[in-house]
């Protein structure tokens, strides 16, 4: 199941610019297009792993959708960069977690552990408890046909 940060790329002025406040990252570009691979450019630097590849999906309006195939180091980047901006240590957020080490924690952080489900709400809600999850279709190609038929009373 991939991880899917919102992003946002609108009109700025003459050009155009594209953010993901999840990750901390920001550019522009002369047009909506050049914003866009420029946002691919730069989540790939902020993430600085060889093999990663992001990718953004436009999903109309200011509204686009950034994911990997790697799930591990993109989820560690939303977790490290929200520490940081909320101002927490290593040790903050272990103490929060209940855990006696920073360890277990800094792995995530890492990207050496792809969390499960409920382990990335758990570490998200220590570090950015504002953060929330979503959950929708990747793509209008994958949503269902009908719809179910509803039950009357």
């Amino acid at each position: 199941m991939p991880l899917m940060l919102i992003g946002r790329v609108f009109r700025d002025g003459p050009g155009w610019s594209a953010h993901c406040d999840a990750i901390g990252v920001y550019t522009q570009g002369a047009s909506r297009k050049e914003a866009i691979a420029n946002l691919i450019e730069v989540v790939q630097l902020k993430v600085d792993r060889r093999d990663f590849a992001a990718r953004v999906t436009d999903v109309g309006g200011e509204s686009v959708y950034i994911d990997s195939t790697d799930v591990a180091p993109l989820a560690a980047e939303v977790l490290k960069y929200q520490r940081a901006i909320h101002g927490l240590s290593l040790a903050d957020v272990a103490r929060k977690l209940g855990a006696a080490g920073r360890d277990t924690y800094a792995a995530y952080e890492r990207g050496g552990r792809e969390p499960t489900l409920s382990k990335y709400l758990q570490l998200l809600g220590a570090v950015a408890p504002e953060m929330g999850l979503m959950v929708g279709p990747t793509s209008a190609s994958s949503r269902p046909k009908r719809r179910p038929k509803t039950r009357r009373r």
